[in-house]
């Protein structure tokens, strides 16, 4: 017998499906909305509870609708990541160390692109 602890999926999982869910819909969703994209048999009151989360993340703005909320995504995929990135630089207390081990761990070509993205910002 499966135990309901081995089943569960971590948060991060969790708010990734249901941004999946948001940015595919290109409109806003409710969370039976939301729930009825996902498929997987999350209670409703779970998947408000992931949209309440990213909504005070900042990664999802909402918006009334009826007696609750329509949520629609504040960042594309890309953005959300890059947004991801810089609250991680952002912890730290040497944004220099950081930055220098981050670009020795690139591969040859991310570091071709990141040195063409800067030249093309000047």
């Amino acid at each position: 017998m499966t135990d309901a602890k081995d089943q569960r999926r971590p948060a991060g999982e969790l708010e990734a499906a249901v941004m999946a869910a948001l940015w595919a819909a290109g409109a806003p969703l409710t969370p039976a909305q939301v729930q009825s994209e996902l498929a997987s048999g999350l209670a409703r009151t779970t998947v408000t509870t992931i949209l309440s989360r990213l909504h005070e993340k900042g990664t999802v703005e909402r918006e009334r609708q009826g007696r609750g909320y329509a949520y629609r995504p504040l960042q594309d995929p890309h953005g959300l990541t890059a947004l991801r990135m810089h609250s991680e630089l952002d912890r730290g207390d040497d944004r220099e160390s950081v930055l220098a081990r981050f670009v020795a761990q690139l591969s040859p070509d991310d570091e071709e692109v990141l040195r063409r993205l800067l030249q093309e910002g000047q």
